[in-house]
């Protein structure tokens, strides 16, 4: 069984994410995406609300979990026994960083591997930034995140 794991901070999760996400669903036995804390950055949606947003837009893939963590990413895929790191890419600027971190990664372990995914071009123009730059100036989100993400934004 192959494990994968899909980590992020998803603060913001896009329809470019959810889009990895379903393609991972399909090449792998089992995806995990994972929830960064990321102690550097302050958050959008806290952690565990982005988890519960993340569940709700996954439950028609039988084979994804969602979970969160702190620490290397590459420490928590061997604690749960991924040996595929999925990392999304949707530029060359994209690919130049996440290059470097697979370099990094494989430094650090080399039994686990780093695949990256395309997302369909359509959605090569969607970042969690961005939908948090739309959300502060009222734009309209529709095109760029899913249903859980848009309410969640109503309410809170």
């Amino acid at each position: 069984m192959t494990i994968a794991l899909y980590a992020g901070s998803f603060d913001p999760i896009t329809y470019g994410h959810l889009d990895i996400i379903k393609n991972s669903a399909e090449i792998f036995d089992r995806v995990i995406v994972a929830v960064a804390y990321n102690i550097n950055k302050e958050s959008f949606i806290p952690v565990k609300d982005r988890v519960e947003i993340i569940k709700k837009c996954v439950q028609n893939f039988p084979n994804v979990e969602v979970d969160s963590f702190e620490g290397l990413t590459v420490e928590y895929a061997k604690n749960h026994n991924a040996s595929i790191l999925i990392r999304g890419v949707r530029s060359s600027a994209d690919y130049e960083y996440e290059a470097q971190l697979a370099q990094t990664n494989k430094l650090l372990n080399d039994k686990i591997k780093t695949i990256l995914l395309f997302s369909k071009p359509e959605f090569s123009i969607i970042s969690s930034s961005g939908v948090r730059e739309i959300y502060k100036n009222g734009g309209d989100l529709t095109k760029f995140i899913p249903n859980p993400v848009l309410e969640y934004l109503k309410v809170n």
